[in-house]
């Protein structure tokens, strides 16, 4: 249990530490270039499927073992976060597009947390 929950802890850090230098990023680049907000969509998007799919990978390695369960509560646990922030913070649930959004997010850190548990090496070898 201990060993699950501090893969888990291995994964939000991931997931938080890249969403938070690619957003230092994207406000850079906002701010000095031409670029709006509405260009960015997609890439915003790419960018939250790559961290959590980094996230539950790193998950999964820490974890090594049962990774879909790893990865699918490290990407429902930053969900849950993202949810919390805006309904208590903002008053404001989630819209269809930010539930297909997470969603995504939810299956990208399930697949890493598979993918990370079958890359890591078994500790008897």
């Amino acid at each position: 249990m201990g060993k699950q929950f501090t893969a888990l802890l291995y994964g939000w850090t991931v997931i938080f530490g890249l969403i938070l230098v690619a957003s230092v990023l994207i406000a850079l680049l906002l701010r000095f270039t031409t670029f709006n907000e509405p260009s960015l969509t997609w890439v915003t998007l790419v960018i939250g499927l790559i961290s959590l799919f980094l996230g539950g990978l790193a998950a999964g390695v820490k974890g090594k073992e049962k990774g879909w369960i790893i990865g699918g509560i490290t990407g429902a646990g930053f969900t849950l976060f993202t949810f919390l922030l805006q309904y208590l913070g903002y008053s404001q649930g989630f819209t269809l597009e930010q539930a297909l959004h997470h969603g995504g997010y939810v299956l990208a850190a399930l697949i890493g947390g598979i993918l990370g548990v079958n890359i890591a090496k078994p500790e008897n070898e």
